[in-house]
């Protein structure tokens, strides 16, 4: 019965973590088209949690990773693996709710894979971390991509604004904004094949546990359904804290930027899911809008906040293995079996939940402050005045 406990409060975890992916990380797909004001913002959201259903399924690779290539298996076993990938999970969690509150674009992939790190080296050592998957996988990756989409942004925006002299014109600024609803609309397509499976593989990991599973690449259907749903709804709620962040803090977003971001990060995603990268989505993201706004003008990116955002990605995958490392360590304190972790789940829940109601209560965001103050569409010219009748 406590390891059947136990598994019940992992999944839940995990469908709670997926909840906050998705209001996270809405601002990856849509906060440019929102700037721009492409889309409104409920139509955004509600578009991107449909499309973030669909992608869920569209591959497995790296759900596998999550499930194989980053810690030692046999370590994840019984109830005391079930322990282990609890801790992990609320760790993630709280991270993202932390970072969620300061507003920050920060990893919601990272958190997750901090977590596992950190609740599997506090209890088992280095020995049980797989340091070569851990690089290739995931630290050269988070390098490596936001980079490459930045260029590519920055490349695409600097011809897209000197095709024509002045810029694009009126017309062509209305064709970048219908060509963000395709744009924008992949992003999330992208999103859910790379941040759905990540719960996936974190509950499969579970099952095998459990013993519930023989095989951690076999993905249940049911398992992909309940990622697919969870990530769904929390894009749907909007998450207009970080959306504010990446479509009006940043930088000023034109039609023709957020067109040119949101295909450069569409490929990068949709490249690393192929090849079973458990990619950040937030970080090519952001990197495809700093690029767009170096490729108009190097001092429309505000620098300071951008160096915010890279000191909280680079703390993500720490300070959310901390966070997991000190809920297993009072999982275990407080006792054996499944009412260590049972405590800290209510625990953890209770923390989670207060720490939203303050933030909204005192600091609330919402859909209207997303949209941007500029309209990139020039004013029609004004119409000449009627001379005034001279007076008899």
């Amino acid at each position: 019965m406590g390891s059947d406990v136990l598994l019940a409060v992992v999944i839940a975890a995990a469908v709670s973590f997926d909840f906050t992916n998705g209001f996270h990380d809405t601002a990856n797909a849509m906060a440019t088209s929102i700037a721009t004001r492409a889309l409104s913002p409920r139509a955004a959201v509600l578009l991107s949690a449909a499309l973030n259903f669909v992608g869920a399924f569209v591959s497995v690779k790296v759900a596998t990773t999550i499930a194989e290539g980053i810690v030692d298996n046999t370590v994840i076993a019984g109830d005391a693996g079930l322990a282990l990938l609890f801790a992990a999970l609320a760790g993630a969690m709280l991270w993202n709710l932390v970072t969620w509150a300061l507003s920050l674009p920060s990893s919601s992939s990272h958190a997750l894979i901090g977590g596992i790190v950190g609740a599997v080296l506090i209890a088992h050592g280095t020995g049980a971390i797989k340091g070569e998957g851990l690089i290739e996988k995931v630290l050269l990756p988070a390098v490596l991509a936001p980079l490459l989409c930045g260029f590519v942004a920055a490349l695409g925006t600097f011809v897209a604004y000197r095709l024509r002299p002045g810029g694009p014109t009126a017309e062509s600024r209305r064709a970048y904004r219908y060509g963000q609803l395709a744009s924008a609309s992949l992003v999330s397509l992208a999103h859910g094949t790379n941040d759905a499976q990540k719960t996936m593989g974190v509950i499969t990991l579970a099952l095998v546990a459990h013993g519930t599973l023989d095989d951690a690449s076999a993905i249940p259907l049911w398992v992909k359904v309940v990622a697919a749903l969870a990530i769904a709804g929390g894009t749907a709620i909007g998450g207009w804290r970080i959306i504010r962040t990446l479509g009006k803090r940043l930088t000023e977003i034109e039609a023709p930027q957020g067109f040119v971001a949101e295909s450069s990060s569409t490929s990068v995603i949709l490249a690393s899911s192929y090849f079973g990268y458990p990619l950040s989505t937030t970080h090519v993201v952001s990197g495809g809008i700093l690029g767009v706004g170096i490729g108009k003008r190097l001092s429309e990116v505000r620098w300071g906040l951008f160096g915010t955002m890279v000191v909280a990605w680079v703390f993500t995958i720490p300070a959310a293995g901390l966070v997991a490392a000190a809920i297993w360590e009072g999982s275990e304190a407080i006792g054996s079996g499944s009412t260590g972790s049972v405590i800290m789940a209510i625990l953890s829940g209770a923390a989670a939940l207060t720490l939203f109601v303050t933030v909204q209560r005192k600091a609330a965001v919402e859909a209207h402050d997303t949209v941007g103050d500029h309209d990139d569409e020039p004013a029609p010219p004004a119409r000449a005045a009627a001379p005034t009748p001279k007076a008899a």
